[in-house]
């Protein structure tokens, strides 16, 4: 197919502060990327361009939010503030005053700056692709693709408007699907399947790039792929060196697409050097082995800060659930008015219930069971802290035996909100009375399955999960080579700010890294401007869009 012949480069250059190291930056995220898993791939020469880039920048750790979640830290990178601040923390949200879920949007974030929008008002022209908690797409100078959240290429996906149709006459087999396939006996061509799929679009991310970087124009452009984050999901047990040998021929698929992953990189790196681009690679997270899953609720029970209704109303609920899953179509879905309706999955009888975990991914959102603030609420205000107090002390002190038959303390850390954040509590109630953070290998389930307060996976089952500590690369004229550092992906922000010449905003939480440019780079602070975003009243997505992101996201075990 022909390219586009009428590109549309800005017409004034953008307005820059301060002599700025780069032109303009190209932007790309790994999503879940760790060096766990791209080092010894790098060490086998399966990764060259990764490597030249490693060899010839600034390279480290980039420590995650908490928790390390996609939603939470891409926002975070998007807007050099912490969860307690953006106001996003999970892919759901918990509503105390309506005792509803639903899922966070761009629409949450209409109190906020993106770094889209920084530089769009000065001038700069930017480009978003792929990139998570996009949805619905916001006005940008340039133009922004949304991420993975999208319900599907039939929803508003693109800014501007007839870009959608663009990309959908380029490349009709467009998709915000997670491309993995479950097939009773699929075996290894099911796999090879799949894998392929997964590396098929690494390279459409090359092709989309330069598609819309020529179109549009562009001094800050970023692309993510998603679908490294959902290959080691799927295939962490093929990787992991405990568990490798067992699967040779996948063990031998999934690296091999890590080598095309590798050949999208060198395609990004060529693209970027014929547009005297510096390159900034980050990923939001890292990733490891889920070796199990916790459940908190049955702690709450066993505890006695948890009740549930009575036993026909717990089985009903779990009906409820089975027949959701086998008849999706048919079944009553457990959306209501936009909503997600807790009870469809917890049969709890929150008039007896102090305290219970809302929602939970990689970590659980504990709420508790206040009077004058939820409806149902029971716990007396002058008995919030000490409840909140005595609960902190038995989650960290609760423990398991192991698969070795060792006794582990099943959480590693719990959070007050307002500690972790450095915010207060007060004003945000859609912050958990407190962060209940695993050991490392487990996530947090809602739902309670048997009686033991983790389920430990055999070998086989075993899928992959997040970690606190992901990468960046960075490279480029100036850069300092060779060089290792860590740093906080809300520091990202202000650094690549400060890579285009401009000011910092005060209201940023992140630093900028010092150490990647030699000789250092030159930052200046400025007054904030307020977010000023008009956010429709309505809902982004209907029942059935819900009920497809649900399924997608609980196929990568960020729900249940």
């Amino acid at each position: 197919m022909p390219e586009h012949t009428n590109p549309q480069p800005p017409t004034n250059p953008p307005t820059r502060d301060l002599p700025a190291p780069a032109k303009r930056v190209l932007i790309i995220g790994l999503d879940g990327a760790t060096w766990d898993a791209l080092k010894p791939l790098i060490h086998r020469g399966l990764m060259p361009n990764l490597q030249s880039l490693v060899e010839g920048g600034t390279s480290g750790v980039l420590r995650s939010t908490v928790p390390p979640i996609t939603p939470a830290a891409w926002t975070t990178f998007m807007t050099g503030k912490s969860p307690g601040t953006h106001g996003i923390i999970d892919f759901e949200r918990y509503d105390v005053h309506t005792h509803k879920l639903s899922f966070n949007t761009t629409n949450c974030l209409a109190h906020v700056r993106s770094v889209w929008e920084i530089l769009g008002d000065k001038g700069f022209r930017v480009g978003s692709i792929n990139v998570p908690m996009t949805y619905p797409p916001t006005p940008v100078n340039g133009f922004m693709i949304s991420g993975f959240e999208t319900p599907g290429t039939q929803a508003p996906f693109a800014y501007p408007a007839e870009l959608k149709d663009e990309i959908l006459r380029r490349w009709p087999e467009y998709t915000f699907k997670n491309r993995w396939r479950r097939k009773t006996l699929g075996g290894d061509r099911l796999v090879a399947e799949n894998i392929a799929a997964i590396s098929r679009s690494f390279h459409q991310g090359v092709e989309v790039t330069r598609f819309c970087g020529e179109r549009y124009g562009w001094d800050a452009m970023m692309i993510v792929y998603k679908l490294v984050d959902n290959l080691q999901h799927k295939t962490w047990k093929y990787l992991d060196e405990r568990t490798r040998r067992y699967w040779p021929r996948r063990t031998a698929m999934t690296e091999q697409c890590f080598a095309e992953l590798d050949v999208a990189l060198g395609g990004l790196l060529e693209y970027a050097r014929q547009r005297e681009a510096h390159v900034f690679i980050v990923s939001d997270h890292g990733h490891g082995s889920l070796d199990g899953r916790s459940q908190p609720n049955l702690l709450l029970i066993n505890w006695g800060y948890l009740k549930l209704r009575e036993g026909s109303a717990q089985a009903r609920t779990r009906v409820s659930h089975l027949l959701h899953r086998w008849f999706k179509k048919k079944h009553k879905p457990k959306f209501a008015a936009g909503n997600i309706d807790i009870e469809h999955d917890l049969a709890v009888d929150f008039s007896r219930t102090q305290a219970c975990v809302m929602h939970a991914g990689m970590n659980g959102f504990l709420y508790i069971n206040l009077k004058g603030r939820q409806q149902t609420g029971i716990v007396e205000p002058d008995q919030y802290e000490p409840l909140r107090d005595e609960l902190h002390e038995r989650f960290l002190s609760a423990t398991c035996l192991d698969p070795d038959g060792k006794t582990v303390n099943i959480y590693k850390a719990v959070h007050k909100p307002e500690d972790v954040y450095g915010c207060e509590r007060a004003d945000r109630s859609w912050l958990p009375d407190l962060l209940l953070v695993p050991r490392d290998g487990l996530s947090v389930v809602r739902k309670i399955r048997g009686r033991q307060p983790v389920t430990w996976f055999p070998a086989r089952r075993r899928e992959g999960t997040h970690r606190e500590n992901g990468v960046f690369v960075a490279y480029g004229p100036g850069v300092a080579v060779g060089k290792e550092l860590s740093a906080d992906i809300i520091d990202s922000t202000p650094t690549l700010l400060a890579m285009l010449g401009m000011r910092i905003p005060d209201d940023m939480e992140g630093r900028v890294i010092e150490g990647i440019f030699d000789p250092p780079i030159r930052h200046e602070t400025e007054t904030a401007q307020q977010a000023s975003r008009e956010v429709a009243d309505e809902e982004v997505y209907s029942a059935e869009e819900m009920q497809l992101l649900t399924e997608r996201l609980s196929d990568l075990g960020y729900l249940e």
